[in-house]
């Protein structure tokens, strides 16, 4: 993007709220998987959107974190240099946020000349105040690599009680979070060549927190409270201080890193805790020359930063520290978000040791980002750590998303698209007196309430909560739409019928703008089948946006006329899931050597393959004509014979416990006993049309399970062209409970069970349909019974399945 066409940088406008979002800045080593992602960037992103449809001044700023010993490590790992990681990383990061449609106002990088500049500057003033101390510190040095070993290029075990962790890193425990230096390792190793480094001397610059202490607790005693921080984050700042907080060294014996501006000092460069928060500070000078109105203007700016767990004490001690040492008037962290941990299946997400989903392995899947965005917010991990499931991730796409969220859209958009007559020809109807209709009425309190539930939770950056809330709505749209009876009021009393469509399209709105901060992708499809600009979602106070929400009907004027409805989900199926579940499980080295050995083993098939095409002609040609013909004959013709259609009864009908648009039937089939069959026709037909009415049924598909409960044949129902309409194809009232389903002229018997692969279902489905006389046929050759032929109500020319 060139210069001309960046976007005219924001500044702090008096007068209005004025929000500085920050994300704690990914490590460039390697690619983020979901947990990086839910940890920071993601979370800051729904607050950051958040804080634009409500119309405050908000910026988000985030980008790479490039200095120190991991990218070392990394270079020496791929036989690249420092800054040929960097940049490699950097564009595959801004590549997988790209994808996760993540709003930054900048996505920067610390390896900048302004984060030296900056970091210089801040260090200067530090060293003029006299905060900083020089002393001498035992480092490990290893005389194999001629060199001494920062943090992470030594290994070893924890000393933790009770940890014992022997893959430990010289600054933390992975395992058990415990912040390190490297000589406290038991049986330390050099990370490069795996040999014992020694203890040596060596001179080091100190940030001198004890010092700092008084004014940093004040600090926290305040803004904690004033900022309503995340218990967990209060915790871990309250143990560092508990503990005594020591001098911080802010050094280290590298070459890649913001060098230190003193000729004694002139080998060594700062430590990545110390520069990388300042990163924040260069980054925003990257999006305006004008930086210091956003950084030095505490009075006018609030700046709300997330992260994940493990970040905590750098931004709530060491940061706020170094900020409070130079005595300038700095813009100071108001509210902290933290998570927790989000695990993997059975196990940790872990970069180093490529276990868990990545950012571009979400991007392969066919999984959509908008479903990828709203589990893992569902799972964010607020109070405790979460888990990552397969299973999990398909129930709340199917349940939640699909059937509750998608199906209540659905059912609007296309009702009032149906053409007049059936609808309303996709134009919205007017609605008077639809604040004294009693079920309207009762509707509009209840979505107020929620509406400030939800302002309150996203205001203390209760992102779960927000989004639970806003789907709250879409159940209460669904239970609105059942309870209301539209499509019977449409017949019998068409302006409460305009009342309740009016209404629902303004939750639908509604909940479009609600739901953008955390599933935009979602609400720019909204509003392109809404027929409106996206530019129009606004959660604005002074536009009386808020006010409007608890009179749903009056937020669509009138007259206007939506787009085309389209469904806005798709399900996630048994199969899909254990595919991916497969192809994701251990390590990214497990995966690679999977990869190559099905490789392999495809490539020895086709080997295999071509030496029989080339050397056994001879082999084949001895074979009996007799027995050629056998085999080819083993598989039947597909008939419509091998189709078990049967009448059945349903003795019992309920709504699926776990999903809103499925049914569950008792069926007698003529059998003894009932089969359990799942339909999918809550939306087109009422409960009590459903109880103990006769049925086709196709006996002989392969049973399935559906949302938990398995379904052992399917009732046939008939479609309109668009599928907005559904019927069941009903036998004669007097036909036999269990007797076949015949088609003049063909006669046979059906397979025991349709084979899937074999497609017979989906090849005979085709030549299924009702003609103009609403008779059930097959190649106009009608479903018939002893009774009579099998019929459906008014659907002509429709599909059947």
């Amino acid at each position: 993007m060139g210069d001309l066409d960046r976007p005219v940088p924001k500044l702090p406008i008096p007068g209005k709220r004025n929000i500085l979002i920050t994300s704690a800045l990914p490590y460039v080593n390697n690619v983020p998987h979901l947990g990086n992602i839910i940890g920071c960037v993601l979370s800051a992103d729904v607050f950051a959107r958040y804080c634009r449809l409500r119309g405050y001044n908000a910026i988000y700023i985030c980008g790479t974190d490039e200095y120190g010993t991991a990218t070392e490590t990394k270079a020496m790992e791929e036989n690249s240099t420092p800054k040929q990681i960097c940049d490699k990383y950097h564009a595959i990061h801004r590549e997988v946020y790209k994808w996760f449609n993540i709003s930054f106002d900048e996505f920067g990088r610390t390896s900048s000349p302004q984060q030296t500049e900056v970091c210089q500057a801040i260090f200067k003033k530090l060293l003029d105040n006299n905060w900083l101390s020089e002393n001498t510190m035992k480092q490990l040095y290893c005389d194999t690599c001629e060199r001494f070993l920062a943090d992470r290029l030594v290994e070893g075990t924890c000393p933790t009680e009770g940890c014992n962790y022997d893959s430990a890193r010289g600054d933390q425990c992975e395992n058990c979070g415990k912040l390190l230096n490297p000589t406290e390792l038991i049986n330390p190793r050099c990370k490069q060549c795996k040999n014992t480094p020694r203890i040596r001397d060596t001179n080091h610059l100190f940030l001198e927190l004890p010092q700092l202490k008084d004014k940093l607790v004040s600090y926290i005693e305040s803004m904690s409270v004033a900022g309503s921080w995340s218990q967990n984050a209060i915790q871990t700042t309250n143990a560092w201080l508990k503990e005594g907080l020591k001098p911080r060294c802010i050094t280290r014996d590298l070459k890649w890193g913001v060098p230190v501006p003193l000729d004694e000092f002139k080998d060594k460069v700062f430590y990545v805790w110390f520069d990388a928060p300042i990163g924040y500070v260069s980054i925003t000078s990257c999006y305006t020359p004008d930086w210091e109105k956003w950084w030095k203007n505490p009075d006018n700016v609030e700046l709300y930063q997330f992260m994940g767990k493990d970040n905590v004490p750098f931004h709530t001690v060491m940061f706020p520290s170094t900020l409070i040492g130079t005595g300038e008037n700095w813009t100071m962290m108001k509210t902290i978000s933290v998570t927790e941990y989000l695990n993997y299946e059975a196990g940790k997400f872990s970069k180093s040791k490529g276990v868990g989903v990545f950012g571009n392995d979400a991007k392969d899947t066919n999984i959509p980002v908008e479903v990828w965005r709203y589990y893992l917010l569902t799972n964010r991990p607020e109070v405790s750590d979460t888990l990552f499931t397969w299973s999990d991730l398909q129930a709340k796409l199917n349940s939640e998303l699909l059937n509750n969220l998608g199906n209540f859209i659905n059912r609007v958009l296309s009702f009032l698209a149906k053409p007049p007559g059936l609808g309303y020809g996709s134009i919205i109807p007017d609605a008077p007196g639809a604040d004294s209709h009693p079920l309207t009425k009762k509707l509009a309190g209840e979505v107020g309430k929620y509406v400030e539930q939800y302002l309150e939770a996203m205001e203390k950056v209760k992102l779960k909560q927000g989004l639970k809330t806003a789907m709250s709505i879409s159940s209460e749209g669904n239970a609105y739409l059942q309870e209301s009876q539209f499509w019977k009021l449409y017949k019998e009393d068409q302006p409460s019928c305009s009342i309740v469509i009016k209404t629902s399209l303004g939750l639908v709105y509604l909940l479009a703008c609600l739901l953008e901060p955390f599933i935009p992708s979602f609400s720019v499809e909204v509003f392109k089948q809404l027929n409106l600009p996206l530019e129009q979602a606004s959660l604005c106070d002074e536009k009386g946006d808020m006010d409007r929400a608890k009179r749903p009907w009056e937020i669509l004027p009138a007259g206007h006329k939506i787009g085309t409805p389209e469904p806005l989900f798709k399900e996630l199926k048994d199969e899909e899931v254990e595919d991916y579940r497969r192809r994701f499980a251990g390590s990214q080295a497990d995966r690679l050597e999977r990869d190559e050995a099905e490789k392999a083993a495809k490539l020895a098939e086709q080997l295999k393959k071509k030496a029989s095409v080339g050397g056994g002609k001879k082999q084949q040609a001895k074979k009996p004509a007799s027995e050629a013909k056998s085999k080819g004959s083993v598989e039947r013709e597909i008939s419509i014979t091998r189709l078990d259609i049967r009448v059945g009864l349903i003795k019992k009908v309920q709504k699926h416990p776990d999903a809103d648009s499925l049914y569950v039937e008792e069926i007698d089939l003529g059998e003894g006993d009932c089969r359990t069959v799942v339909s999918g026709l809550v939306k087109y037909i009422p409960l009590e049309e459903m109880q103990n009415r006769k049925v086709c049924v196709l006996c002989n598909l392969k049973p399935a399970s559906m949302r938990g409960i398995k379904s052992q044949a399917m009732v046939l129902a008939a479609s309109n062209s668009d599928h907005t309409k559904v019927e069941l194809v009903d036998p004669p009232p007097s036909a036999v409970v269990g007797e076949r389903v015949t088609f003049q002229g063909f006669e046979g018997e059906p397979d025991d069970v349709l084979n899937p692969k074999k497609k017979v279902w989906e090849t005979l489905q085709v030549d299924l349909q009702t003609n103009s006389d609403l008779i059930a046929c097959y190649k106009d050759i009608p479903l018939t019974t002893s009774a009579g032929v099998c019929k459906v109500a008014s659907i002509s020319c429709g599909s059947i399945r």
